[in-house]
């Protein structure tokens, strides 16, 4: 699974027109689902995305996680970041799970984080052309992969 995160002071997800997510400060994540994932990868990914440290403590050092800030988490499915870019003028998306895999493990990788997050968890919607608004702080943003080896 691949994440790129995005610490924010806000971020909201609209379809047609109406809001389906949005958190205040936290992380925006925007989340890939690659061939080989299972629930395995999602649980892991879900775990460092929590505990990631990538907010200031006092001193002004990254030093605290959403689960000490308190701050939410906003998942977004993101096919495209799978994307096979390494030839051409266009993206092969042949390296991104099949949109069953992909649903069945973003929706999964949502519940984990319920379950570690509870209310503070909101969602793109899957399959839908989204507007994804965010105030990025920083900027601070990392790219993030698991794997079955990692």
């Amino acid at each position: 699974m691949i994440a790129l995160l995005q610490r924010v002071t806000q971020g909201t997800v609209e379809v047609d027109g109406v809001t389906v997510g949005q958190i205040g400060p936290g992380l925006v994540v925007l989340l890939a689902v690659e061939p080989p994932d299972t629930e395995a990868q999602a649980d892991r990914l879900i775990d460092r995305l929590a505990r990631y440290r990538v907010f200031e403590d006092e001193g002004g050092r990254m030093n605290l996680s959403l689960l000490d800030t308190g701050g939410g988490l906003l998942l977004v499915p993101q096919f495209t970041l799978a994307a096979d870019t390494s030839k051409g003028l266009r993206p092969s998306f042949t390296s991104a799970a099949p949109p069953e895999l992909g649903r069945r493990l973003f929706e999964y990788a949502a519940a984990s984080a319920r379950r570690l997050l509870g209310d503070r968890v909101a969602t793109g919607q899957f399959g839908a052309h989204m507007h994804v608004s965010l105030t990025n702080d920083g900027p601070v943003t990392f790219w993030l992969q698991v794997t079955a080896t990692t």
